[in-house]
């Protein structure tokens, strides 16, 4: 029975890796998500942009299965937070984010930093793989250019291949979901585009996971991105397909300043830039 001024739960889609119904996230006296509603279907490739502070990573955080709503419901991978087993959920989820790249020990072997996924643990200890581990790993870092890295430690490389190594890593267990949380932040210009490049390119891949990449930047955002979410203030200002989300209007409400947006239309798809207005 609803009361008044219920509004009614609606049920996801069944081809919804996540499904947000009104999730509200709070700490303390802050708000950090605010009644959010949002759905990513399996063959979606989603970038969210927002500044600081706009719930980007809390929002990750929600569909990688490491927070629970405090208010609403949340779905990922068609199960219910707080009615499953996040312990079973997370491995058919890919993650990368900085705490993870942190966690790596610098003296690791590139190879065993991709391999050691499979059994979702960071640095080598007893366990033991087999040969078609072995094959992946290697298939993965061959294709984000880093596979003549592979007996290098982790601690020689540089940031633009550290990134590399960490979505090859999240590849390793062919997860259902990859989700990426700033994966061009501290890389140089030709460390960005060649990571766009690649992203690109995953995108474009119909066997590749579905794909949410937070970012601040619309330069950054890899041409073959289907969809865009725009967060202020822990609310969703616009979202659905990316041209039509990813305008001057929205950029300048999203980031609370006017803004000019050029767009440059190129056969894999459209690459953006933005400046203040004059």
């Amino acid at each position: 029975m609803l009361l008044d001024g219920d509004v009614p739960e609606h049920d996801p889609s069944p081809d919804a890796v996540i499904a947000l119904d009104r999730v509200t996230i709070r700490r303390g006296d802050s708000v950090l998500l605010d009644a959010l509603s949002w759905q990513v279907e399996l063959d979606e490739r989603w970038v969210v942009l927002g500044p600081n502070g706009a719930g980007k990573t809390t929002l990750l955080q929600v569909a990688a299965a490491q927070m629970h709503p405090s208010s609403g419901r949340a779905y990922v991978l068609g199960e219910r937070l707080g009615a499953v087993d996040v312990f079973e959920l997370r491995p058919r989820i890919g993650l990368t984010t900085s705490q993870v790249s942190g966690r790596v020990p610098a003296s690791e072997r590139v190879l065993d930093v991709v391999l050691t996924a499979a059994w979702g643990v960071v640095g080598r200890f007893t366990e033991t793989y087999d040969e078609m581990d072995v094959t992946r790993a290697r298939e993965l870092l061959e294709a984000f250019g880093v596979g003549q890295l592979a007996h290098r430690t982790y601690g020689t490389l540089s940031e633009g291949e550290r990134k590399r190594v960490q979505i090859a890593r999240s590849l390793m267990t062919d997860p259902e979901m990859l989700l990426l949380d700033e994966p061009a932040a501290g890389l140089d210009l030709g460390g960005r585009e060649d990571l766009v490049r690649r992203l690109s390119q995953l995108a474009a891949d119909p066997d590749a996971p579905a794909l949410v990449l937070v970012t601040h930047h619309v330069e950054e955002i890899p041409p073959g991105f289907t969809h865009a979410l725009l967060l202020a203030d822990g609310q969703a200002v616009a979202a659905g397909l990316t041209p039509d989300v990813i305008t001057a209007d929205n950029l300048s409400k999203t980031f609370g300043m006017p803004l000019t947006l050029d767009r440059q239309v190129t056969p894999a798809g459209d690459r953006y830039t933005a400046r203040a207005a004059s």
